[in-house]
């Protein structure tokens, strides 16, 4: 007779600057139910943590009350694993001005254990834990959203240096003349280039500087979106396919530097510009053979996340709660 789990469920919470989305997840990765409040609707960190607590109540009785939950896991911009904190986030109204200690708030209301880290590590776990890097201990994901993120596993383990910060490969600086500026407030940055937000500064970049026919010119050049950008590219923009060329060449042209420090077995990207396929990954693995070091030369291969987006960010964060149970 199998034996019963007595806590089968862990939280994942997936806590973005607008929104919040919180989930119960068992161990096969199945999310049993879901909730999700507005992150933006709190000036300060204590009511956001009491609108959190009473939105998960709904759900953890659900499943079955706080007795049938393990852990909670989170992934949180500039969230720090060692610490347990969110530190100095530029877009969360409770959290740009401070350190705030997220992790041991959560615990202190719930009564569960609590683990906390940056989003883009969070991908990386949950893609190990039930997507398309199970069994793989050596990866490098990277998150195209509004940002550049990244997670670097190498021997099974996530690295988050000596401070829980490292793995900021969207800050990497790709072009040090007349580099674009950044949020984070340099020049030159990946994240600058290709991001959502960087596909769109290419976009209207190309718009300006060629008289080249494009769906896009019927759109004004402020208001131009990087999924703007990919309805062109499909509907075959030539123009709109040069930018997706001009990112993916910068992507690759990175993963071949990224690729001297760690080996990987894969490089993993996720995020909304994924949706292109081809016509970003197919100039990424090109740029990459052309500048990796010829020793790393076909090693590496180049996915697309398994998991399904509208919960990818929380299943990752559950498997945060499932790799700390063990330790509390």
């Amino acid at each position: 007779m199998t034996p019963q789990i007595l806590k089968p469920y862990v939280i994942g919470l997936d806590l973005g600057g607008t929104n919040s989305v919180f989930g119960i997840v068992d161990s096969r990765g199945d999310i049993k139910a879901t909730t999700a409040i507005k992150t933006q609707n709190y000036a300060n960190v204590d009511d956001y943590v009491d609108a959190s607590v009473e939105a998960l109540r709904i759900i953890i009785d659900q499943v079955g009350g706080i007795d049938k939950i393990k852990a909670m896991g989170i992934g949180a911009p500039n969230a720090n694993f060692y610490r347990g904190t969110i530190e100095y986030a530029p877009n969360i109204v409770w959290g740009h001005e401070c350190c705030v200690p997220l992790a041991e708030m959560f615990k202190k209301k719930l009564g569960i254990p609590v683990a906390i880290t940056n989003d883009a590590n969070a991908a990386a776990i949950g893609e190990m834990a039930y997507g398309v890097a199970r069994g793989m201990k050596n990866f490098i994901m990277l998150t195209l959203g509004t940002g550049v993120g990244s997670g670097i596993v190498v021997n099974g383990q996530l690295v988050y240096g000596c401070d829980g910060f490292a793995g900021e490969l969207g800050h990497v600086i790709m072009r040090r003349e007349n580099g674009r500026s950044c949020g984070c407030g340099r020049t030159g940055c990946l994240e600058a280039y290709c991001s959502a937000t960087g596909v769109a500064r290419t976009a209207r970049e190309f718009l300006s500087t060629t008289s080249s026919p494009s769906l896009l010119r019927d759109i004004k050049p402020e208001d131009i979106t990087s999924l703007d950008v990919s309805i062109a590219a499909g509907k075959g923009d030539e123009l709109a396919r040069r930018v997706y060329e001009f990112t993916g060449e910068m992507l690759g042209e990175a993963c071949a530097d990224f690729a001297a420090f760690s080996s990987p077995e894969a490089f993993i990207f996720f995020g909304g510009l994924t949706k292109a396929g081809d016509l970003l990954m197919e100039p990424i693995k090109r740029s990459y053979d052309a500048h990796v070091f010829s020793i790393f030369k076909g090693k590496a291969q180049f996915l697309i996340s398994g998991l399904d987006g509208s919960s990818a960010a929380v299943l990752g964060a559950s498997a945060i709660g499932w790799d700390i149970q063990e330790q509390e």
